[in-house]
């Protein structure tokens, strides 16, 4: 009995993180909506080495904010809540590569 209420935690688990996981994706999908009636396809104006100098300069304020904690970010975020964070620089990066992998993989 105890290995069947383990898989059945297991499952429950899975299914609670997929969930979640596509409640963050909705999310960001919601904000790019959002900010690309505020701004366009701005991110992407000065082509390709623009579009990636975008996401280094949110990965170096993530690993800046990650250094001071010994690269640990699980560390980093509890240390630091604040809305403008180190979760809004990971949600900021994951949906900057959401922007470039829609218009890499369309063909742009």
């Amino acid at each position: 009995m105890t290995l069947v209420v383990g898989v059945r935690i297991k499952i429950y688990v899975r299914i609670m993180v997929n969930k979640r996981i596509k409640e963050i994706a909705l999310n960001d999908a919601a904000c790019l909506d959002q900010a690309e009636k505020s701004y366009g396809d701005s991110w992407r104006k000065r082509g390709g080495v623009g579009a990636f100098m975008m996401l280094a300069r949110k990965w170096d304020r993530i690993e800046l904010q990650v250094e001071a904690q010994n690269y640990d970010v699980f560390k980093a975020y509890a240390v630091d809540k604040r809305s403008e964070g180190i979760l809004d620089d990971i949600q900021d990066l994951r949906r900057y590569l959401l922007l470039v992998e829609e218009h890499i993989t369309k063909g742009g």
